[in-house]
């Protein structure tokens, strides 16, 4: 039986391993992203291929790419095993805005500092050895960033999600907090139940829907529930597009809520696609774009999230040919795809393709197919 010191030591074994690889696959990155000839599409390409999202493909890009050419000292230890990659990518990101030669003065630092920190004292000391290698950039990196801010949904699972603000002013951004703070805390004098956490992040939200200004903001998203679940005689889960599942309990408070419009969705029973929309609703007739929106609920590109209300429609058949070339407008012939995805039918290499039973077949200049079809609507 091994002992606690040999079980840590093969942990660490493993993690030096781990590192050397993750070195090795940062410098294939590199090499595959230059050999390709066309810069867009790069992205989307290595997330299908490596089952990332195209932000995480496309940070993948950049951080591989520093390090290869900014860092290859701190680099050189990540495919040692000396040092793990999460340290290196925070160096790379705290030094992502200076120039080559005062990046290279910071490798050359950061190459003696970096082993044995874990990656939030990797960006501290980064950032210090950034600011004594470029003090005059300071100020200017603090206004670009401010200029760079921005506020971000990020889906969670089983009915949650995250608001993100990001690079906002500091002071602006104190001021916010401690507003919701004191709100929270008033609240939580007056015998709330709820947590303080609980208290700021429902004061926050309340803000951000316009409650305290005497209104709500309504929003127009898609909820796919079954009658049966719905009436609580069965507890099959919900699903929000752009979201994923829900519970079957949270989906009828959502749909109990006030100024809920139902539509009727009918589908195949075979197959479960969505193949009509009901015509009675507060809005004028449902038509082939919102068919086609409901049907597909998110972007048809394998990994992509982005809801298919907010995209766009894209025009393509057996023969991969779009409106321009011929292609008839039907539920068959339609795709939803975001208005980036649908953009990579126009770059070199890249097919898309749709068989009749709706599956969209997309072929990548390095000569890889990826499937998709729309999920049946009740599985």
């Amino acid at each position: 039986m091994e002992t606690l010191e040999e079980m840590l030591l093969a942990m660490k074994s493993t993690a030096a391993e781990i590192a050397r690889l993750e070195g090795r696959l940062a410098r294939q990155v590199v090499s595959f992203t230059r050999a390709s000839s066309v810069r867009r599409g790069v992205a989307e390409e290595l997330a299908m291929a490596l089952c990332l999202t195209k932000f995480r493909a496309q940070a993948l890009i950049g951080h591989a790419e520093g390090l290869v050419d900014r860092f290859p000292r701190v680099l050189a230890l990540v495919e040692e095993g000396r040092v793990p990659m999460a340290s290196a990518v925070a160096v790379n990101d705290a030094a992502v805005w200076l120039a080559d030669d005062k990046a290279a003065v910071v490798d050359e630092v950061m190459a003696g500092r970096v082993e044995g920190k874990n990656p939030t004292q990797a960006r501290r000391s980064g950032n210090l050895a950034v600011a004594r290698a470029d003090p005059e950039g300071l100020e200017e990196r603090a206004r670009r960033q401010r200029d760079a801010r921005c506020f971000d949904l990020r889906h969670g699972s089983a009915g949650v999600a995250g608001l993100s603000l990001e690079n906002a002013p500091v002071e602006k951004a104190v001021a916010a907090y401690v507003c919701v703070d004191r709100q929270a805390r008033r609240l939580r004098r007056d015998g709330e139940m709820r947590t303080l956490d609980q208290l700021r992040a429902d004061v926050a939200l309340d803000m951000l829907v316009g409650k305290q200004f005497g209104g709500e903001v309504k929003a127009h998203v898609y909820l796919y529930l079954d009658a049966l679940t719905y009436a609580g005689l069965r507890e099959v889960p919900a699903e929000l597009a752009g979201h994923g599942p829900i519970p079957a309990s949270l989906a009828r408070e959502i749909a109990a809520a006030p100024g809920t419009v139902f539509q009727r969705i009918l589908t195949d029973p075979a197959g479960g696609q969505v193949v009509e929309l009901g015509r009675r609703r507060y809005r004028p007739r449902a038509g082939l774009d919102e068919l086609v929106r409901v049907r597909d609920r998110e972007c048809r590109r394998p990994g992509c999230t982005r809801p298919a209300q907010f995209g766009d429609l894209d025009h393509c058949d057996t023969q991969g040919r779009g409106w321009k070339d011929g292609c008839p407008t039907n539920a068959t012939t339609l795709v939803g795809l975001c208005r980036a995805d649908h953009k990579l039918r126009d770059l070199p290499g890249w097919q898309h393709t749709v068989a009749p039973d709706g599956t969209l077949t997309i072929t990548t200049p390095a000569n890889q197919t990826y499937h998709a079809g729309p999920e049946p609507l009740l599985g």
